[in-house]
């Protein structure tokens, strides 16, 4: 990540308790078709590991490597998961996504979920997967687009949400709308448009459980992650106003018509 920009959620509980639900059937089942048992994966912002550790379960005859910003104490959980699982042909590393800490073509499979929107230089970290991709590699990466997510009922509190939550992510230096801009960084990163393939991707939240878990993950994340911190310091919110938005989400939760999408734009692109 560039040194001016900040990761906007951090790995607060709350942060985590969404990022361990992830596996690579929810949010990479775009890129499983093109996997094959002997392949090498680099996993970028790999968080808790949990994507991860099902890549190396499925490349049961390859390896991969997870890498995360430094200083960062995921890691531990990530290594701690795999160990559970039982898997073993897998690495953490810490690293730089915008220099990534690896030879040219080292990777079969160079994979990022819900990183580029963060990193201030979408393109730079592009070029970067390409460089340590093997020629005939493919570039994998995965972002949500916040203005695309739709939900009901239609609350006012959830408009002011999103709209205090993109301007929260740009202050920080970040683009949350990165799904619709994927195939436009990688073309400005080299790719021709003809070595790009395109898809979106949804999650969907509307039984009693899914919502409670949704809306109670976004409560505490809107007054407890980094997420608070830079909303207050970039004066988007008060300490007040972040604790109305918690109570929105609160109040979505347990409408039982409540229903929320989210649309992630999904990129792949061969080298």
């Amino acid at each position: 990540m560039s040194k001016n920009t900040v990761y906007t959620h951090g790995h607060h509980e709350s942060v985590l308790r969404s990022h361990s639900w992830r596996t690579a059937k929810n949010s990479a089942a775009y890129l499983l078709p093109y996997l094959k048992p002997d392949m090498v994966l680099l996993d970028i912002g790999c968080g808790p590991g949990t994507i991860t550790a099902d890549f190396a379960a499925i490349l049961s005859e390859g390896h991969v490597t997870g890498l995360e910003v430094p200083n960062s104490d995921v890691l531990d959980k990530a290594r701690a998961y795999a160990a559970e699982r039982g898997v073993t042909n897998i690495t953490f590393v810490t690293g730089d996504a915008l220099a990534l800490p690896f030879p040219d073509g080292t990777f079969d499979v160079v994979h990022a979920h819900q990183v580029l929107q963060h990193v201030g230089d979408p393109v730079q970290a592009l070029k970067e997967m390409r460089r340590v991709a093997k020629p005939g590699g493919i570039i994998a990466t995965r972002e949500a687009d916040f203005s695309g997510f739709v939900w009901w009922p239609e609350m006012k509190g959830l408009d002011e949400w999103r709209e205090g939550y993109l301007k929260v992510a740009r202050a920080n230096g970040g683009e949350p709308d990165a799904g619709r801009r994927l195939h436009v960084w990688a073309k400005a990163a080299g790719f021709p448009r003809e070595n790009l393939t395109l898809s979106v991707g949804t999650w969907c939240y509307y039984t009693p459980e899914e919502r409670a878990w949704w809306s109670g993950m976004w409560a505490d994340r809107t007054v407890s992650s980094n997420f608070a911190s830079s909303a207050i310091k970039h004066g988007v919110y008060t300490e007040e106003g972040l604790q109305r938005v918690a109570e929105v989400w609160r109040q979505w939760g347990a409408d039982e018509d409540g229903w929320f999408t989210l649309i992630h734009g999904e990129l792949i692109a061969r080298v």
